[in-house]
């Protein structure tokens, strides 16, 4: 019998205050115009002083229990991925295991920046289909504006907060039909957010992400290009047998390119960061989640979700939903 990892739950947070592209534009020289243009943002949800990747992902972790009709005990593995965690340690992940009242659950938190969601469900579809665990709880939970330089105009336009959870639970129902998933330690410097605590000196570096945006755009293209082809070639399918794309919202030109090598059009295409801005790896999930609740995907629809990040990391995942 073949054992699939199937999604039964999914939930979503974005905090209440917004941060537009006008209001951008009042600290640093940019426009509305100049950021829509180049990454289809308009503007950007910022988390309030008190809240954290944890207590965003228990929001997000309860509408997914609740979609999922089930207890939270019932949940065997919870994995967070965050860049912005609260702290070193303890995880985010045991943080999120307590605030749901679990008891049994194994818990721990990755880090694969932007392509963290799709990393963590290739770990639970192998949790799942090895036997480990029954039921995973996934989540990605970031607060990016407390590590963008809010003067710099290369990355402060592109970032925003939110946390997005997706249940997972073993299945003879066809689920998660592959994953794949990649990481080249070599491009450091073009893509980075330093931890000011690790260092020696401590006055070297700031905790700010740093973007060489042009050479990031060039990578990401190609890359999620050649994963594409990789997932459908492991699925023996045609590119018409996608239902939807579901993209790592970081930048409208290279999702649109990746919709074009998939011969989709853009109403097949689940687009968020026009309102939700770049959420790093809680973005792919927040994606899925919206067009989950808002009716577009529906059950039997075979959807790609597919993510670039820092690392650089990059991965692809194909779900029957």
């Amino acid at each position: 019998m073949t054992v699939y990892a199937k999604v039964i739950g999914t939930g979503g947070y974005l905090p209440e205050a917004i941060k537009t592209n006008e209001d951008i534009s009042k600290t640093v020289d940019t426009s509305d115009e100049w950021i829509f243009e180049r990454t289809g943002i308009k503007k950007r949800h910022i988390a309030a002083d008190d809240e954290t990747a944890s207590s965003m992902a228990e929001i997000a972790a309860k509408q997914a229990i609740e979609a999922a009709a089930i207890d939270a005990n019932d949940i065997d593995l919870i994995i967070v991925s965050t860049g912005t965690p609260d702290n070193v340690y303890p995880s985010t992940a045991c943080l999120l295991q307590h605030r749901l009242g679990n008891k049994k659950a194994v818990a721990f938190d990755i880090q694969a920046a932007c392509s963290g969601s799709v990393f963590s469900l290739d770990i639970a579809t192998q949790y799942i289909k090895s036997g480990a665990a029954k039921t995973v709880l996934i989540v990605g939970a970031e607060i990016c504006s407390r590590i963008v330089d809010w003067t710099d105009r290369g990355t402060c336009i592109l970032f925003g907060d939110g946390a997005a959870a997706m249940l997972l639970q073993a299945s003879e129902e066809a689920g998660v039909l592959s994953t794949h998933i990649h990481s080249d330690g070599g491009f450091e410097e073009l893509l980075k957010c330093p931890n000011p605590q690790a260092a020696s000196d401590k006055t070297a570096e700031q905790g700010y992400i740093s973007m060489k945006g042009n050479e990031v755009f060039k990578v990401a293209v190609n890359t999620l290009g050649k994963i594409v082809d990789e997932t459908l070639t492991a699925n023996n399918l045609d590119k018409s047998a996608i239902d939807w794309l579901v993209p790592h919202q970081a930048n409208s030109r290279i999702i649109a390119a990746t919709a074009k090598k998939l011969k989709m059009s853009m109403e097949q295409v689940v687009l968020t960061l026009e309102e939700q801005g770049n959420t790093s790896s809680a973005s792919v999930l927040l994606a899925f989640n919206t067009a989950v609740r808002d009716g577009r995907i529906q059950r039997g629809q075979v959807v790609l979700l597919e993510a670039f990040g820092a690392g650089f990391t990059w991965g692809s995942a194909l779900i029957k939903y």
